[in-house]
């Protein structure tokens, strides 16, 4: 018996995971065909007015019809239309001069298919960022908590991935606060230096809009500058082909690709942390951690930043590329792929970040794990300063290095060849010649003597780097949410 398939079923139809599961509603509104294409209609109505405001031949009455109809997209009939012209903006005039035949004359008056699509790119680029700046304010504020509450507890830290000297918790959190801080950065500075396109012409050099005013350049000069004003922007870029450069998509994906690094970085971290048993993020009361294994916390959620985080950095190259082939004026090579890499990198970036959200609000901390691991390797770390106490007694350095030298090689194979504790300490009370700081070593054992200015750092750091930045976003921090996650 054969299958029926009905195709008109959206379940039957391929959907992106990033809009049916883990994006944000505004990052995918931001996105969607109707924010795209009234978006058009208000470059149109903008562009109307200019030409108006310069003395072109356009009523009120034409410009309020568009305004009126600026929501009411008939999109059906627009692919109809599409099909037929096998143009998508030519098809989205035809559909919207029907709907407003008193201003069909005016519509796209001058223009190219770019002056909306990259225009409107633009605005939808300059409001993505204004979506993820405060997600990412987000996370550094719950980071920056996190910092300062464990600023001063001791941890084992690693290089190599190998136990080294003792940082604390809340300097570890720093060390991913400052990646953030660097994303923050980046991303407000290339929304300050974002421009629009502008009135700029079929190959950018505005021969269309100069015959429209009869030669005038100043007049076309100020069209330019009042349909940026009118669409929201102070600066149009200074020179275009028929596109504003792909070197803008290149910069804004980067910077996308550059947090999502830091959000896999910081993940990762989680992971490793989370095997020792010493940090866990949120784990619900009724989470399943494992369908075979009833007992396990899987790290998910750090998982799953590091799974859109990857796809994120992979969508830096895609960018380069498609700028590196816009030859001459443009070619048309990059629209296809402007639809997937842009939205994609935008709507990776927010789901990240949201769950990164809900993580940092929620790190769990397990002092008497952390605590049992720095004794694990804290006697070996420790011979120096016994070394230093055995001195101020009146020892002979090199005697005691020596001493210390066979003891913790013995205490070495104690752990490595036959799977036991590190004796060291025991070792050392033992030995006659130590006798005179025996008494000692419970002090010499602190691990809050072996952080160094740990917490000081995290102090300074905090009031220094981090508040400056919280308090550009207080505003929206006080109207955060509390981020919780359906899936």
């Amino acid at each position: 018996m054969s299958e029926t398939i009905d195709y008109n079923n959206p379940y039957c139809n391929y959907r992106s995971p990033l809009s049916t599961r883990y994006a944000s509603k505004e990052m995918q509104y931001n996105f969607s065909d109707q924010k795209k294409f009234s978006t058009w209609r208000r470059l149109w109505i903008n562009l109307a007015k200019a030409e108006k405001e310069l003395g072109l031949d356009i009523s009120d009455a034409q410009i309020a019809e568009m305004e009126r109809n600026v929501h009411n997209i008939n999109f059906a009939e627009c692919a109809e239309e599409e099909k037929l012209t096998r143009h998508d903006v030519m098809a989205h005039v035809h559909v919207f001069a029907k709907q407003c035949p008193t201003a069909a004359p005016i519509i796209h008056l001058g223009a190219t298919s770019c002056f909306v699509g990259d225009n409107t790119d633009l605005i939808v680029i300059k409001d993505g960022l204004e979506l993820l700046l405060p997600r990412v304010a987000g996370v550094i504020q719950n980071l920056a908590r996190f910092a300062e509450q464990y600023k001063s507890l001791p941890t084992l830290g690693f290089t190599h991935l190998q136990p080294a000297q003792l940082t604390t918790v809340g300097k570890r959190a720093t060390l991913w606060l400052f990646d953030f801080l660097l994303d923050e950065e980046e991303l407000r500075q290339i929304k300050a230096k974002l421009r629009f396109r502008g009135a700029k012409g079929t190959t950018g050099t505005q021969a269309s809009f100069l015959q429209l005013f009869d030669g005038d350049g100043t007049k076309v000069r100020k069209l330019d500058k009042r349909v940026a004003e009118l669409s929201g922007f102070a600066k149009t870029y200074p020179v275009t082909g028929q596109t504003y450069t792909r070197k803008i998509d290149l910069q804004v994906v980067g910077a996308l690709s550059h947090l999502g690094a830091s959000v896999h970085k910081m993940c990762s971290d989680l992971r490793l942390l989370a095997n020792m048993k010493e940090i866990e993020e949120p784990f619900e009361t009724t989470q399943i951690g494992s369908s075979a294994m009833p007992y396990k916390r899987n790290p998910m959620r750090s998982e799953r930043c590091c799974a859109l985080a990857r796809h994120l950095i992979s969508l830096h190259s895609n960018a380069a590329n498609t700028h590196a082939v816009q030859w001459l004026e443009r070619t048309l090579d990059d629209s296809a792929n402007k639809r997937l890499t842009l939205p994609e990198a935008f709507l990776s970036a927010d789901a990240a970040l949201m769950v990164l959200e809900n993580i940092t609000q929620g790190l769990v901390v397990y002092p008497k794990v952390i605590e049992r691991r720095i004794m694990q390797e804290l006697p070996f770390m420790s011979a120096e300063n016994i070394i230093m106490a055995m001195v101020k007694k009146g020892g002979d350095r090199q005697i005691c290095h020596e001493k210390i030298r066979v003891l913790s090689q013995q205490a070495g194979a104690q752990v490595k060849e036959h799977g036991k504790d590190n004796d060291f300490l025991d070792r050392v009370k033992a030995d006659k010649y130590f006798q005179p700081i025996v008494g000692d070593l419970a002090t010499i054992l602190q691990p809050s003597t072996y952080i160094g200015r740990a917490a000081e750092q995290v102090t300074e750091f905090l009031q220094e780097e981090v508040a400056p930045i919280l308090q550009m976003y207080k505003n929206q921090l006080k109207e955060h949410k509390t981020i919780t996650l359906n899936i």
